[in-house]
């Protein structure tokens, strides 16, 4: 059960390299397109423009909690193909959605951007000096998407287990080095990967049935305990809600308790939706 991730920008044939290497190990290929389309909320037009990931936030302001119930349902989606393995998704911040299942391959796909600026202009037919403004300002978009949401820089290299640099390589050349790369055993499913993932994936469901009711919690699972985290749950929180919440947990399907509890302050405890404004 191999997963790969793939970040790339615009015009960077990053998709090319994904539907490549897909296609030569038979795995599925997703892209966020995919990952919404069965989300009648959120598979709108302006959401699923080309450029929508940085103007998302703007349009997810008619939703209550909008982007985060958008990211949380991106995450949910793209876990319930992980289940599955053999998957490659290209697409900013699947390494984020993904965090903490052991064996991903995650691949950063860049180009020069004279190469970038001539497809540009070929597909919109503009100028240079548009095509190349149009780019800077989505490449400057999309780190800035990164690091507001998650805190994390996009464009840093330690992120990714391999940098591909498309110019003197081709996209057969960049697929041979990632179908050879994901064959080594540190990419390959180890003993515990799969209830890894099982557990993230419940986790992920729980949050998308609470969501709207606790926004800023933290949930996690383990063998189907779930835990809600957020800070003074229970004095924020009336009996009344506190036990809407709990339903919404127990209706999931292998959801056998569900404690609402307080952060420990001796653990590292990460909101993957933590500096959302």
């Amino acid at each position: 059960m191999t997963i790969i991730t793939i970040s790339r920008g615009s015009y960077s044939r990053g998709k090319a390299v994904a539907e490549e290497v897909a296609s030569r190990l038979g795995y599925e290929c997703l892209s966020r397109d995919i990952l919404l389309a069965a989300s009648k909320e959120f598979n709108i037009p302006e959401i699923k423009l080309v450029r929508a990931l940085h103007d998302a936030p703007s349009v997810l302001e008619r939703f209550t909690h909008g982007k985060e119930r958008y990211l949380c349902h991106l995450r949910t989606s793209l876990l319930q193909y992980a289940m599955q393995g053999n998957i490659v998704y290209h697409g900013l911040a699947g390494q984020f959605f993904l965090s903490g299942i052991p064996h991903i391959f995650k691949l950063r796909i860049i180009a020069d951007m004279t190469d970038r600026v001539q497809e540009e202009m070929r597909r919109e037919n503009i100028s240079e000096e548009e095509a190349r403004y149009i780019l800077m300002k989505d490449d400057d978009e999309r780190r800035k998407w990164g690091m507001q949401v998650y805190g994390i820089d996009t464009w840093d290299s330690r992120l990714y287990d391999m940098v591909l640099h498309i110019g003197g390589l081709t996209v057969d050349d960049a697929a041979d080095i990632v179908c050879h790369a994901v064959q080594k055993k540190a990419f390959q499913e180890a003993p515990g990967s799969r209830e890894a993932v099982e557990d993230m994936y419940l986790a992920a469901q729980v949050q998308s049935a609470t969501i709207s009711l606790l926004p800023s919690a933290v949930v996690k699972a383990e063998a189907g305990v779930v835990s809600i985290i957020a800070p003074d749950i229970h004095s924020v929180l009336t009996d009344k809600a506190i036990g809407r919440i709990t339903a919404a947990a127990q209706k999931i399907e292998g959801v056998k308790d569900v404690l609402l509890t307080t952060p420990n302050p001796q653990k590292n405890m990460i909101n993957p939706f933590h500096n959302i404004h």
